[in-house]
């Protein structure tokens, strides 16, 4: 019989469990210089990594550093500064039925894991798991998304340069290149995306037993109370909603507004919108612009023209839309149905903070939620009652930002957290070990059970 060739993925897969075999993964020194050597490669690509963000979503200099290099450099330091105390055993109380022992835990890695990345911040969700990985111990394959394809290019090379393939891989490509690999066994798989890829990704890891995490998206709402500070809020809501075009998965999806305070948040919204961005956004040089045209028909297909009350215009050529506000939107409308993920702003009005909060409990939780209050019994209630993943009070978008909190979704926006210490921990297995003395056996275990052997185990064990 002919013996069957391998796929590329699968000599891939074998070329990284034979690296990670070795052993050369496992040394807290060896993470760290993982670490150090992706830290050189992204300063050195910090040009090219600028240049092809701009080609594939338009993002400026400052926003390339600002939400995406210098991010990515921030956890990457983070984590290497912490990642010895991490990676050592933990002691834990031993019940004394088990005296005399010590109990313990270990962190292992996985194995060999996979990281499938979105287009919308190429750069830094996918090489922010990527340090978590590494800093695991383990090795890693990293699938960029082919929708930003110059990022895409420029990741392969650097981490081609600094990295043997054995201990990290990039695979370039699309749809095929995802179902390849998804028919793989790996050992962990870490997606950040949409739902129905969430979704296909989960079913295929559950023919492995692959544990995964889930990073995926949802209609994130921001609720504003009369309580607030007005034209504060609307220059962070500005801010969060057309933010990379609007292209965010945390992105303020809808806003709940005050019916006393809508007209004037409104009128604040315009104001912010043409000081960031200019009297003419699409002439503006640091906004963005769609990642491609299915995206930018899809979008503007969303925009009910007849509740259209600021901006919209947009430029075919270059799949550029204005920051747009819509009003008098209602949950039947077609722009309330999915997540936008484009600078569309629908306002909703409510009349009491309950209307809002039953209008967000009635759907999916969502990945955030942005609250803008002054009232601390209101802030109490909505973090109470409401579920979702994270968020801020009177802000929108931030609590991202760091590596001492996890960030992650729940329910249909997604499963497991990272950033900081929680990625350490998602990419590691934690095996709890008890160490058992050898001057000491209890007798009480053992069989023959007599009466005097019940009453021991009931004195010990309660």
């Amino acid at each position: 019989m002919e013996e069957r060739r391998q796929t590329g993925a699968e000599k891939l897969l074998a070329e990284q469990r034979a690296y990670f075999a070795s052993g050369r993964t496992l040394p807290v020194q060896a993470r760290i210089e993982a670490l150090d050597r992706l830290e050189r490669a992204i300063i050195g690509y910090e040009d090219e990594l600028c240049r092809a963000l701009k080609a594939d979503l338009g993002k400026s200099r400052a926003e390339a550093y600002m939400c995406e290099i210098g991010l990515t450099l921030s956890e990457l330091r983070y984590v290497r500064r912490h990642v010895k105390s991490w990676s050592r055993d933990r002691r834990a109380r031993t019940p004394l039925a088990q005296f005399h022992a010590k109990s313990f835990t270990v962190q292992e890695p996985y194995g060999v894991v996979l990281v499938m990345s979105p287009w919308n911040y190429p750069v830094l969700l996918t090489l922010e798991p990527l340090c978590g990985a590494l800093a695991a111990g383990n090795c890693c394959v990293v699938k960029p998304s082919a929708y930003a394809p110059e990022t895409a290019a420029v990741m392969g090379r650097m981490i081609r340069e600094a990295f043997p393939a054995g201990y990290v891989s990039v695979v370039e490509g699309g749809r095929q290149e995802n179902q390849s690999l998804l028919s793989q066994r790996f050992d962990y798989i870490f997606f950040t995306g949409g739902v129905q890829v969430g979704k296909l990704v989960m079913e295929k890891a559950s023919a492995h037993l692959t544990p995964v995490t889930l990073e995926l998206g949802g209609k994130s709402p921001c609720i504003v109370d009369r309580t607030a500070d007005i034209p504060l809020t609307a220059r962070r809501l500005v801010f969060g909603k057309y933010l990379n075009c609007g292209q965010t998965c945390v992105a303020p999806d809808y806003a709940l507004v005050h019916e006393e305070v809508k007209e004037r948040l409104l009128e604040c919204v315009k104001a912010e919108i043409a000081r960031m961005f200019g009297p003419r956004p699409l002439e503006c040089p640091d906004y963005g612009k769609m990642i491609n045209r299915k995206h930018f028909d899809r979008v503007l297909g969303l925009i009910d023209r007849e509740k259209l009350v600021f901006g919209g215009e947009s430029d075919e050529a270059s799949l550029r839309i204005a920051p747009a506000v819509m009003d008098g939107v209602t949950g039947e409308d077609r722009v309330m149905q999915e997540e936008i993920f484009g600078p569309v702003l629908p306002v909703l009005t409510v009349r009491s903070m309950d209307e809002a909060l039953a209008f967000v409990r009635e759907r999916p939780k969502p990945l955030a939620l942005y609250l803008f209050a002054k009232d601390r019994a209101l802030e109490k209630r909505v973090l109470t009652e409401a579920s979702f993943g994270g968020g801020c009070v009177n802000d929108t978008i931030i609590h991202l930002a760091t590596s001492r909190m996890g960030f992650g979704g729940v329910g249909g926006s997604g499963m497991g957290s990272y950033h900081g210490e929680k990625s350490f921990r998602t990419f590691s297995h934690e095996k709890s070990i008890v160490k058992k003395y050898t001057w000491l056996d209890l007798p009480m275990r053992y069989q023959p059970y007599t009466p005097l052997k019940e009453r021991l185990v009931r004195m010990f064990v309660r």
